[in-house]
Parts: structure tokens; C-alpha cells; sequence
């Protein structure tokens, strides 16, 4: 395993770390503790130290997992959560400091922890970007010991540079992956500048840049891949990154035309994300401990070529870019 600097954090942190959405079992599953358990010890037995949950995961029973195993635990284990989802309806209107300031709270008794290492807005409406009021609450919890690190996550480049126009803003996490590429232009350039760590999510696209899926393949009723992919439930762009699903099966034909021998395309994938300096980590999900295995064979996977890089940006090009480039 590899580390990285969180930005000015100063956190050491694993390039590749777990996302915990389905770390309970498959996404529309009941949240089991017994998987989650295995799969966070199998993350930490292989290096990763870096944890990102939320309180709305499996209803705050992903962050009571990951409050336990921490504890259990005596690595180093870096432990960001989020907040902000849980507001219904999830409008501008809903953010205030004291509601916020309560789900901190919940989340620090949802862990059985003093101090969160970073807490994160979980993709706030845009406008809540513009009220600097927000923002100075976790200079507050900073001051009493209850976070460490302010961080956000973001659904639009937009709302990344405006976030990091906040001195206190240490991190962002957004989707950045060979189907969703805009990140990479100015914002990465922008964070770099001002020292902010980017935690990369959705890196798979949904799973669909594992080149496993076809016109056949079927998910369940609770799965966002079967209900959310025009954003029936959430921001459309969080579910195959946003693009028609025929068009990304499309586009992956292409990439295994350059990967013939290549029967899970995930490291390729990942690896072409880890070619991006500016990118902290990483944070691909797991719904059984086996797949944490695969997401860090990326780590053993060899540096992509320019030529392999040029023909995967190629692809996007063809078929990706003149759909979603500039809605996210």
C-alpha cells in the first residue's frame, strides 16, 4: 500500500481506502454487521487506513460498525463521516448551524468517538455553498474538540471551487472516474493550489468500469442502479455516473479492444485515476470482503502508457464527453 497527504490535513492516508455505502452487503440489502465487520477487517489487514461513511448510510448503522471496529482496532484509523442528508426536504432552506451542529452530535454517539478526523457536508444544495454562516459552525466544533477537519462532498465542479474559497475546507470528495472526467481540468489544478485533499468517489461508475455488466445483467429493487438512474431518488449523476447505461456498456467495449486480456477492467480504471496527483485517495465500496481484494489488485496493476491513457480519453470522447461534460 501507498500513502498520500490529505491535503492540509496532514493526514498519511491509504491511495486506495474504503467507501462504506454498502459495507453492510449489496446496496437495498438489510445492513448486516457480521459483513460489515469482515469487510473493515479485511481493509485495514491490507493496509488501508482511511474510512468514509455517513450518518444516512444503512440508517447510522454503517457508523456504528465503524465505530466499533475502529475501537477494536490499533492501527491508526483515519475515520471521516458526513452530514447534512438527513434534512427532509433536503433544501437550502434546511441547513442551519444548530440542525448541523445535532447531527455532529449523533454522529460522535453513533461511533462512540470524542473526535471526528473529518466531517463532511454530504452534497449540500448549491446555495448552501454561499452562506459563509455554515461554514464557521465547524470552526466551533473544531474549537471544542469535536472534529478535526472540515471537508465536502459535491455533486457539481461548481460547488468544489466554491468550497474551497472557505480557509477551512481541508477536503473534497467527488466523482472523478474514465466516464467522468471534468474534475481533472480546473478544479484539480485550483485544489492543488490551496493544499485541499481530493477523495475520489464513484471511481467504478456504479460498477460499470468493471466491464462485468451487459443488456442482460439485473439489479434489485433496492439497488439505485435500478431506480435511480434519472435521478428519481438522488442527484443522477451519483448512478453510472450519470450516463445512459447502453452508452457506458458501449464505451467499455472499447476499453477491453485495449485490455483483451483483462477480465476485470476495475484496476484500469483505478489506475488511471491514481495517475492524477492531485487525487489523495480513492474510495471504492464493498459489499463482501473478497472485493476489497480486487479494488487493491489496482495497486499491483502496471502504470498505464500515454498511448493507453490517450486511447482511454479517446473513448470518453467518443462516447461520453458531448452527454455530461458540463452537467457535473
Amino acid at each position: 500500500m501507498k500513502y498520500r497527504k490529505l491535503g492540509k490535513t496532514g493526514f498519511d492516508i491509504s491511495e486506495i481506502s474504503l467507501g462504506t455505502w454498502q459495507v453492510g452487503g449489496k446496496w437495498g440489502d438489510d445492513f448486516n454487521h457480521e459483513t460489515a465487520e469482515g469487510i473493515l477487517n479485511a481493509a485495514v489487514d491490507s493496509g488501508i487506513n482511511f474510512i468514509d461513511t455517513a450518518d444516512v448510510y444503512g440508517d447510522g448503522e454503517s457508523e456504528k460498525a465503524v465505530g466499533k471496529f475502529v475501537k477494536s482496532r490499533s492501527e491508526r484509523i483515519f475515520v471521516a463521516t458526513k452530514c447534512g442528508r438527513q434534512l427532509n426536504p433536503h433544501v437550502n432552506e434546511a441547513y442551519q448551524p444548530a440542525v448541523l451542529r445535532k447531527f455532529v452530535e449523533n454522529s460522535l454517539k453513533n461511533m462512540g468517538l470524542e473526535t471526528l478526523d473529518l466531517i463532511q457536508l454530504h452534497c449540500p444544495p448549491t446555495e448552501v455553498y454561499y452562506r459563509p454562516e455554515i461554514f464557521e459552525l465547524f470552526d466551533r466544533l473544531k474549537d471544542e474538540g469535536k472534529i478535526l477537519n472540515l471537508g465536502i462532498s459535491v455533486e457539481k465542479v461548481e460547488e468544489a471551487l466554491k468550497g474551497i474559497e472557505y480557509d477551512n475546507v481541508t477536503s473534497v470528495q467527488i466523482i472523478f472516474n474514465v466516464f467522468r472526467q471534468r474534475p481533472a481540468e480546473l478544479f484539480f489544478e485550483q485544489a492543488q493550489k490551496k493544499n485541499v485533499g481530493i477523495i475520489v468517489r464513484v471511481p467504478l461508475a456504479s460498477g460499470l468500469l468493471t466491464g462485468k455488466f451487459s443488456k442482460q445483467s439485473t439489479f434489485t429493487a433496492g439497488d439505485h442502479r435500478n431506480f435511480n438512474r434519472n435521478g428519481e431518488m438522488f442527484d443522477k449523476g451519483e448512478t453510472f455516473s450519470g450516463i445512459d447505461y447502453e452508452t457506458g456498456l458501449n464505451a467499455v467495449e472499447d476499453l477491453k479492444a485495449l485490455f483483451p486480456n483483462q477480465e476485470n477492467l476495475a484496476p484500469v480504471a483505478l489506475q488511471w485515476i491514481l495517475q492524477h496527483e492531485a487525487v489523495s485517495t480513492i474510495i471504492p465500496g464493498a459489499s463482501r470482503p473478497e472485493q476489497v481484494s480486487a479494488n487493491l489488485d489496482a495497486l499491483n496493476f502496471p502504470a498505464l502508457t500515454q498511448q493507453q491513457i490517450a486511447y482511454i480519453n479517446a473513448v470518453y470522447e467518443k462516447h461520453i464527453k458531448k452527454s455530461v461534460h458540463q452537467l457535473w
